[in-house]
């Protein structure tokens, strides 16, 4: 379960935030594959405490000794012991850290990949409404926190929680009247951890979204600084930028004053408790009931009670932090599972964005034959889209696709073109309505690979690493080949060979810049490579420029050549190219049909053809 997190004053819709209950079965969920691994470390720490309770008798022994004026040699055994303890202690309590600190390290890695797996299968629609700087603070601030947690925090809070239980223990041993003093300062410690924790959770999840209103309006500022200096807009991001600053920079002093105030009522503690056991000590020695060795070793007990205590409750500031972190990491986890499809139930199809899956595909370089079948291999029932209240983006569209066809979605800015592309990829779910394809369970076309779907758009992520490991991520275990094959599909064969050392010539950020064209076709050829039985390209060479367009429009006609296609069609001659066209108008389907019938009909592709044709000489009909 989650709840909606505060939304700050950005407009955003962030994304959820998990109810306590929800984050420690999570964590429940989290460690139960390693539970032997906790049940021993936890074993071990226990030995190690237990041997080092035997410090504060020793010490009370050498007391009892010097006090009775014994000689000298009686000394030895309490002092070789000590040092036996010391040396048994040392090394149970690194072997008990070590396996808590494998533990957490373990978790911690199962946490990170389920975060990065749900957050790469978030609707695109809801990350737009959350903003990058929500899920950035998350990705980035949420996680450290919780790493630090638990390669500090965890460790020493078992060590220090094993030794409070078995100190107190020991003091019961001593005599319980040592322990009932003891006891008084429980009070004021329960009393400050309570008074603390009732305001750090909400003081610390407040911050993290201050924290992530903070970096989206940076993000926001930078990203669009062309758009923001051309309209003299300086001064009000800037302020903006300053205010959210100063809301995060308010909310950490509000967290460093409670974490002074929660010091402060700590030691108060502390000089009650240890005031009530010397006082203890004094009665019963007078009295006789214990001698000055014991006393001693009750007030050692306590004493050495400071630390863990102290440890235990000051983690309670970094339990706290990481809480919040946590809940807002599951919020994320919990927002993109799905529920399993039911038998022989169809879904729409997942699609495979920048990074698809392993598959298995047919050499690139055998050429495909139009597929002829009577079943659709893909069908979109009545399928409406709103990105909230009041902003309907698509109004019950119906749409088939027949195996081996290419229709491209044509129509003005604004249409819903790009909603229903990404509907149709499985990228975001439909309000309303259904979408079948061939990743819902059905069958795919024949000689289609493993990869049901691939959506390629115009924002084209080049993936640092060699050009060869860049095209592996549609198919890891492609050849060199099958890399070259796949490139010469797409018309990029000549440039690819050209670069300073081949396909292992290092891309991406710091190394080899692509331009757009370039980028463009090295998408296409991890489609080629992922050999899907639909792909998807939504204005997949509009970032080309007229100079590159042509190039770009062969080789997404070579990529697609022999699969279903749906083209989001930035330019019309890639409708001229199509089986179908299909035209959109403020979200419905207005018209339908091939290319020379639409353009004859003087309907609204007419319409649109005569301003976009112009005087430019149309492209030949097929």
């Amino acid at each position: 379960m989650t709840t909606d997190s505060p939304t700050p004053d950005t407009g955003a819709e962030l994304l959820p935030i998990a109810t306590p209950a929800r984050t420690r079965a999570a964590l429940r969920t989290l460690i139960r594959p390693d539970r032997g691994l906790a049940l021993t470390g936890l074993g071990i720490l226990v030995g190690a405490t237990v041997v080092g309770l035997l410090v504060q008798p020793l010490l009370g022994r050498i007391v009892d000794i010097v006090a009775d004026g014994r000689p000298a040699g009686d000394l030895t055994l309490p002092v070789v012991l000590l040092v036996a303890v010391a040396v048994v202690q040392g090394l149970t309590t690194m072997l008990g850290l070590t396996r808590i600190a494998r533990l957490g390290e373990t978790v911690l890695a199962r946490l990170r990949e389920r975060f990065v797996e749900r957050a790469l299968n978030l609707p695109a629609d809801r990350l737009e409404r959350a903003g990058a700087g929500d899920l950035t603070a998350r990705v980035t601030g949420d996680v450290a926190r919780v790493a630090e947690a638990v390669r500090s925090a965890l460790p020493e809070m078992a060590r220090s929680v094993l030794a409070i239980l078995l100190t107190l223990g020991a003091l019961a041993l001593l005599d319980v009247r040592f322990l009932l003093a003891a006891l008084l300062a429980v009070p004021v410690q329960l009393l400050t951890a309570r008074w603390y924790v009732r305001r750090a959770l909400t003081l610390y999840a407040d911050q993290r979204v201050a924290n992530g209103a903070q970096q989206q309006q940076l993000l926001e500022t930078i990203g669009g600084a062309v758009t923001v200096r051309g309209h003299r807009l300086e001064e009000q991001h800037t302020e903006r930028s300053a205010g959210r600053s100063r809301k995060a920079v308010d909310l950490t002093m509000r967290s460093v004053n409670l974490v002074l105030g929660f010091y402060g009522r700590l030691h108060i503690a502390e000089y009650i408790g240890l005031a009530a056991v010397l006082i203890a000590g004094f009665w019963l020695v007078r009295d006789g009931a214990v001698s000055i060795g014991t006393a001693t070793a009750a007030a050692l007990y306590f004493h050495s009670l400071f630390g863990p205590v102290n440890a235990a409750l000051v983690l309670l500031d970094d339990a706290q932090s990481a809480a919040a972190g946590l809940a807002r990491l599951v919020g994320v986890t919990d927002l993109a599972e799905q529920p399993e499809p039911e038998a022989g139930k169809p879904e729409a199809g997942k699609p495979t964005a920048g990074k698809p899956e392993a598959g298995k595909a047919a050499p690139a370089s055998v050429p495909r034959q139009r597929i002829a079948s009577s079943e659709a291999a893909v069908t979109v029932h009545a399928v409406s889209h709103a990105y909230g209240p009041g902003r309907p983006v698509l109004h019950e569209v119906s749409l088939t696709l027949e195996p081996g066809e290419h229709v491209a979605l044509v129509g003005t800015s604004g249409a819903g073109k790009s909603t229903l592309a990404r509907i149709v990829a499985g990228v975001q779910q439909p309000t309303a309505g259904t979408v079948t394809s061939p990743a819902g369970g059905g069958s795919a076309p024949a000689g289609a690979g493993e990869h049901p779907v691939v959506l390629v758009t115009q924002e084209v992520h080049v993936f640092t690493g060699s050009l060869a490991e860049d095209l592996r991520l549609a198919r890891p275990e492609a050849t060199d080949a099958d890399l070259r094959a796949a490139l010469a599909t797409v018309h990029a064969l000549d440039w690819a060979e050209a670069l300073p050392d081949g396909l292992g010539t290092v891309v991406g950020e710091g190394g080899h810049r692509l331009d757009p064209a370039r980028a463009q076709q090295l998408a296409l050829a991890r489609l080629v490579l992922a050999d899907p039985a639909l792909a998807v390209l939504d204005e997949a060479t509009a970032e080309a420029g007229s100079a590159g367009a042509r190039v770009l429009e062969r080789s997404a006609e070579a990529a697609l050549d022999g699969r279903t296609a749906l083209v989001v069609a930035h330019r019309l001659t890639q409708a001229v190219a199509a089986d179908r066209v299909v035209v959109l108008e403020a979200g419905r389907v207005v018209e339908s049909g091939p290319h020379d019938e639409l353009r004859d009909a003087d309907g609204p592709y007419a319409a649109l053809w005569r301003a976009w044709s112009g005087s430019r000489t149309a492209a030949p009909h097929p």
